[in-house]
Order: structure tokens, then sequence, then C-alpha cells
């Protein structure tokens, strides 16, 4: 029989050798298949105490398929997942007890260390700024995305998490990947950058000329705007844009290895490549390789002030159990705890910038207070 546990019954020696990683096995794409068995397989491996958050009539015909559930494993029932294409806000308000509300809760409440989803980012995202919260002095949590390959010692902030940014948003994004940068890339001093339509000052839409002349005085290495061409000459370590370019880039770069080898092999129309030729095709392949290894098992949200690792809707069992090693590395080294400690350094230059966002602090308390 599946074991139901808020954790009264999890014995204390287990809660100290194991890092708690809270799965919302409903969200994703091959939710709760797929998000299952990848949360099994992580727990069969040991390390990891595994919460899985779901409906226990979804998950069960599952977890009894793959075996049932091993000893370091535990449901948490919850309602359903929130859909792609549900406002998050709104469907969160409607739907408290949703998985990813749910896994957030338990991080909140000190019952997980973590929490990994592959659904809804946007759900992800308020239900983590909501239950867990932010680090102070951010008004906004990111995603960090490394540009592996081409260009490795640069990231773009933010990679989707965020729409309709304002200069302070684009400001703590620049303050949270100058963290990034020295504390995963280990740069010194990384350049920091906005991505706009040219170099100069002028350029762009009014949130980025606004946000131009605040990083001026942010105390941060800012090198100005970048274009297009620029992102992956290491002109900057840190290049900041909303999470909708940033998420296009993200994709279109990923897209590069596979349409270059297509192109090439199309040309070739069945004629054996050697020599040269054959080194560069692998060579692609070899990139495309690293950029896949990198985006499997998704990324961490950055800024809130817990370990919060969100994935590809379309991730599979495999990708999963990935995210669940890279939470409970983050949660190992203490990925927060170096987090605050440099942030208080650099927000401390941009504070007087960084003012509190009011509007979104007053709408998400407007939004959540009946139901929450």
């Amino acid at each position: 029989m599946v074991r139901y546990c808020r954790f009264a019954a999890l014995q204390k020696a287990a809660l100290q050798r194991r890092t708690r990683i809270a799965v919302d096995a409903a969200g994703g794409d091959y939710a709760p298949a797929d998000s299952v068995k990848g949360a099994l397989k992580a727990a069969q491996r040991g390390g990891a105490e595994i919460l899985l958050v779901g409906p226990p009539e979804q998950l069960e015909p599952e977890i009894h398929r793959f075996g049932g559930l091993p000893e370091h494993a535990t449901v948490v029932p919850s309602d359903e997942a929130i859909r792609e294409g549900e406002s998050a806000t709104n469907a969160l308000r409607r739907k408290s007890s949703c998985s990813v509300s749910v896994a957030a809760k338990l991080v909140r409440d000190g019952e997980a260390d973590a929490m990994v989803s592959a659904g809804s980012t946007g759900a992800a995202a308020v239900s983590a700024m909501h239950f867990i919260g932010l680090v102070p002095g951010i008004g906004r949590p990111v995603v960090c995305v490394p540009l592996v390959g081409l260009a490795p010692e640069t990231i773009l902030v933010d990679g989707g998490a965020n729409v309709d940014c304002k200069p302070q948003h684009l400001l703590s994004f620049a303050a949270i990947g100058d963290v990034y940068a020295r504390q995963v890339l280990h740069i010194d001093k990384p350049k920091v950058a906005l991505l706009s339509t040219g170099t100069e000052q002028g350029k762009g839409t009014r949130t980025l000329k606004d946000s131009y002349s605040l990083l001026e005085k942010s105390g941060l290495h800012f090198v100005g705007n970048v274009e297009g061409f620029d992102v992956l000459t290491g002109k900057a370590n840190v290049i900041v844009c909303d999470g909708i370019v940033g998420n296009v880039l993200l994709k279109f770069y990923e897209s590069l290895g596979p349409c270059f080898t297509r192109w090439v092999s199309g040309r070739l129309k069945g004629r054996p490549l050697m020599g040269p030729g054959r080194r560069v095709l692998c060579q692609m392949a070899t990139f495309t390789r690293l950029t896949r290894a990198e985006s499997a098992g998704g990324g961490m949200l950055w800024g809130i002030n817990g370990v919060v690792q969100i994935m590809h809707g379309n991730s599979k069992a495999r990708h999963f159990e990935r995210a669940i090693a890279r939470a409970r590395q983050a949660v190992e080294a203490d990925v927060i705890g170096e987090l605050r400690s440099e942030l208080a350094i650099v927000l401390e230059r941009c504070q007087t910038y960084l003012e509190p966002d009011g509007t979104d602090s007053q709408q998400s308390q407007t939004l959540f207070a009946p139901s929450l």
C-alpha cells in the first residue's frame, strides 16, 4: 500500500542524512508516468528523500507500475496540476492545493529542502514567490542560462521566468547574474551588459534606456549594450534581458547544432564526408550533446529564498532524475546561503535603485488573500 506522510512519522536520523526533495509529480507534459519513474529512480540511487506531490489516484497506478515505493520515497497528496496556458495567479487562487503549491509549501514549512517542477513555469515562479519568498532586495526570480559550448563564460538572465519587466527588475537580474558568474563560473569581475538593438545608450525600448542609466550607477562592471551578434563573442559575461527575449534566444541557440548538421547532410546528398569536414561535423554533434545535456534537468530559479528547480514541460524520466540530483547538489552546497552573502554586497551598492515593487507585491496579496 502507498504510504502517505506529512513527516510526523519520518525518523529524525533519516532526515539528517538525506536531502528532502519535493517533486511536483503532476506537472509536465508526460506526468505522472515520467515524473514518477524519474523520481523513484532518484530515490533508489540514494542520497535524497523523495516527496511525490500529486493526486493519489493519478500517482498510485504509476507507482505500482514501477515496482512500488522504495524506502526513501513518500506520497504527499494534492489536487490536480495547473496546466500550461492557465493564468498562473488566477489558477493558483482557485486551486490553492494544486501540486506545485503544495510542493512550495513543503519547502516553506521546512518539510522539504528543495522543490522540482516541470509544470507551468509561471505557476512554479508565482508559487515559489508567494510561499517561499524572495531573497531580500530581489523583486522577481530569474532563470540564469549558461551558453555552454560556444560561449561557456556567458549567461543569459532571464531565461524565461519574467515578462513585462521594469528597469528595477532588470537591475536585480544583473545583480543575480553577477553573483552567478562569480559563484558558478568563477569569474572575478563579470562584465554585465543589456541586450538591445544597438550598442548606443539611446537604443531600445524605454525600459532598456532607463535600465541603462540604473546599471551605470549600480557599481556592477557594466559594459553597456550588446547586440545579437555580440552574444557569443565574450564581450559580456552576463547578458540581461526580459524572459521572452531570453527564452527565444536560448531555444534558438539550442537549435544551432541540429540545424547545422541537417544542412551539411543535405548538401552532401548521401556522399560520405571525410577528413576535416567530418571532424567539423563531429564537433557540431558534440555541441548538440552539450546544449541538450545542459538543458536536461532544467535550471534553478534564482532569487527565491530556497532551492527551486524548474524544467522544460516536455521533460522525460531521465530529466526528472537529473533535476533532482541538481537540486540536491544545490542544497548540499548551500547555494542559497552563498547567494544571500554575495547579494548583500552587490545590493548594498544598488539599494538606492532597487526600491520594492509595491505594485507586484500588493497585487499578489490581493490575489491570494481570499483563498490562502
